[in-house]
């Protein structure tokens, strides 16, 4: 007799055996879900059939919150309360956010930045939950059941701040986050499992607020991520600031002479046409509202072009540096993927087309591409993909090291070092007697701390007191695979320990992370010159600590008069070259004052020894030194 399999109406076998889960593509303009049915990535559409989520909360006077497009229709009527590009806000302090250009009522807490909307202060991760709590609400019925867990992506240059506010708003959603997945990883996930591409892929992702640039290769089922770059603050959002500015010069009219609800409609009304031009070769733009002397301004493909081409010039620039970290050249790359609604614009293909000198795979619509991505990496994590021994290998964007004495970097891990990693380096006590330790973690390319990102405080107690670098403490750096940071110190002595998971004080100095690269390279050698002067000095000042402690003790007991004049003659000549900036001096007055000392330290070492077999007969010592 033949058995048959019997499932309930409407359920496939899979679908008995396998785990709710879902991909999401957390956007700064739009946000999309997708989960895998049968073996096959897909978007998850509304109700209405509508595939993008505009990321638009709306918070109305009576405990009212839309999401998305029902949020979008109160974008001009009610501004303050309309939160758009959510996304730019999150991690990120109140510094960091130019009120003439963030369109929205902003204002600064202990935690960060709030919107101030008519139901009160909103924070970004608030926002953003209710976002993630919709596309959550949408999967749920689609897939007919609770999620057991979802694929968050976020971009490779969101820094530990934003990639822990987005795990904060995911379970503010009630969402169980199985990984925090790096956009451009997604993309080229997605291109590679449905086109089984092999080789070097170059993802260039321009999204709503956000660019990255990586270098993956893919090979027998590994994604290696050999480097990745971009910029924080760079998006759509800065081309419609753009092409709105230039609107505003074109008809007459300051930015900060329009009210708030002008602005929104004026910016509104630019990214319209920054659309269309997609399509076509020209859009007019009607700007009678606003009573300027011009009532519509032309707007055709050659001015958006020579609008944004500085800014797809930082975007080459990035690209360059990252095929530079990845140790490959433009002609080594085998595809070009395309991610993000931004690189819909004629001039961007065209750029960036031309750079690497081939066609733009373009097989997956740039806005799904991620969410689909996602959806596959959580399949495969859930345990229901037949491709689960595919491997993804992403990297760490910036160096993450501790403070050194004289406010140097001791970088741990380096930038563009593959993840999941753990790193340990021993250090030791700079004083005699030294029972505890500050340690300051920080993230940068810079040599020194003053030039870095800090992204945390913490400190060690009870070390023995002893003499200085007698102790051995072990600082243990690991970086997860959804690139957030915990920090341990040990010392090896006692086993105190003492760790932090980071939580970085929020904001990045102005130019996010490609700033901070991009400073790392033109000070190279600054950085260099600067790093051994601050360590000479270290070991100058080391010198003289060590030496007037030395002389307090056994000073005149050792040393005479005369003796102990040129000893100190030369202490305070090195104190006063220590304070120029002419490293050759300090180096020779160190050297003068060390040869100098040499005697003296002779004279302390004979003493100790002496100390030390005084009273003990020749069999005693004959039988410690063979025991």
């Amino acid at each position: 007799m033949a058995l048959m399999k019997i499932t309930e109406p409407g359920v496939s076998f899979n679908d008995r055996s396998t785990k709710r889960v879902i991909g999401i593509d957390l956007g700064t303009t739009n946000s999309l879900v997708a989960t895998v049915k049968d073996g096959s990535p897909e978007i998850i559409p509304d109700k209405e059939g509508c595939e993008l989520l505009p990321s638009v909360v709306y918070y109305g006077d009576a405990k009212q919150v839309s999401v998305g497009t029902d949020a979008l229709k109160f974008a001009e009527s009610n501004p303050a309360d309309t939160l758009m590009s959510v996304k730019r806000f999150l991690g990120r302090g109140i510094d960091d956010i130019d009120p003439e250009t963030s369109m929205h009522n902003v204002t600064s807490t202990s935690d960060g930045v709030s919107f101030v909307t008519a139901m009160g202060e909103v924070n970004p991760i608030q926002a953003s939950a209710e976002i993630l709590s919709t596309l959550s609400r949408r999967a749920n019925q689609s897939l007919k059941g609770d999620i057991e867990g979802a694929v968050i992506t976020v971009p490779a240059y969101f820094n530990d701040a934003q990639r822990q506010a987005t795990m904060d708003a995911a379970q503010v959603a009630g969402l169980n986050v199985i990984r925090l997945l790096n956009e451009p990883t997604a993309a080229a996930l997605a291109y590679g499992l449905e086109s089984k591409e092999k080789g070097l892929i170059a993802v260039y992702d321009l999204g709503g607020g956000t660019f990255d640039i990586s270098i993956l290769k893919l090979h027998a089922g590994v994604f290696e991520v050999l480097a990745t770059g971009g910029d924080t603050s760079l998006g759509g959002d800065d081309i419609d600031l753009l092409l709105y500015n230039w609107l505003m010069e074109d008809i007459g009219i300051g930015t900060a002479d329009l009210e708030f609800s002008m602005r929104r409609q004026m910016l509104a009304a630019v990214k319209v046409a920054k659309e269309a031009l997609s399509n076509s070769e020209s859009v007019v733009v009607d700007t009678s509202f606003v009573k300027a002397h011009k009532t519509e301004v032309k707007i055709t493909q050659d001015i958006l072009t020579s609008i944004i081409s500085p800014l797809v010039a930082r975007t080459i620039l990035a690209c360059r540096r990252c095929l530079k970290d990845a140790g490959i050249t433009v002609n080594d790359i085998d595809n070009v993927v395309m991610v993000g609604g931004s690189t819909r614009i004629v001039s961007i293909q065209t750029s960036i087309s031309e750079f690497f000198g081939r066609e733009l795979l373009s097989g997956i619509n740039p806005d799904n591409v991620v969410a689909i991505g996602a959806a596959q990496q959580a399949d495969i994590l859930a345990g229901n993909a037949s491709m689960n021994d595919i491997l993804l290998i992403d990297v760490t964007p910036l160096s993450l090291g501790i403070e050194t004495m004289g406010g140097l970097v001791e970088k741990i891990i380096n930038r563009n070092t593959a993840i999941p990693v753990t790193r340990a380096q021993e250090f030791t006590t700079y004083k005699d007697g030294q029972t505890g330790l500050k340690l300051h973690v920080v993230q940068g390319e810079r040599e020194l701390v003053k030039d870095c990102r800090s992204l945390a405080h913490f400190e060690l107690f009870g070390i023995p007191p002893m003499v200085a670098g007698s102790a051995r403490i072990a600082v243990t750096f690991q970086v997860d695979a959804d690139g957030l940071l915990s920090v341990t110190a040990r010392e090896k002595t006692t086993g105190r320990e003492a760790s932090i998971n980071v939580q970085p004080a929020l904001g990045l100095d102005e130019g996010e992370i490609s700033t901070i690269l991009e400073a790392s390279f033109s000070n190279a050698e600054d950085d260099i010159n600067a790093r051994k002067m601050v360590e000479q000095r270290v070991h100058s000042r080391h010198l003289l600590d060590s030496l007037a402690a030395a002389l307090e003790k056994d000073g005149d007991g050792l040393l005479n008069d005369s003796e102990q004049s040129e000893v100190r003659f030369l202490m305070d000549k090195l104190e006063n070259v220590l304070l120029s900036k002419e490293i050759e001096k300090i180096k020779d007055a160190t050297e003068s004052l060390a040869k100098k000392s040499e005697y003296f330290a002779m004279l302390r070492m004979d003493r100790s020894v002496r100390d030390a077999l005084k009273g003990k007969s020749v069999s005693e010592l004959s039988e410690e030194v063979g025991s």
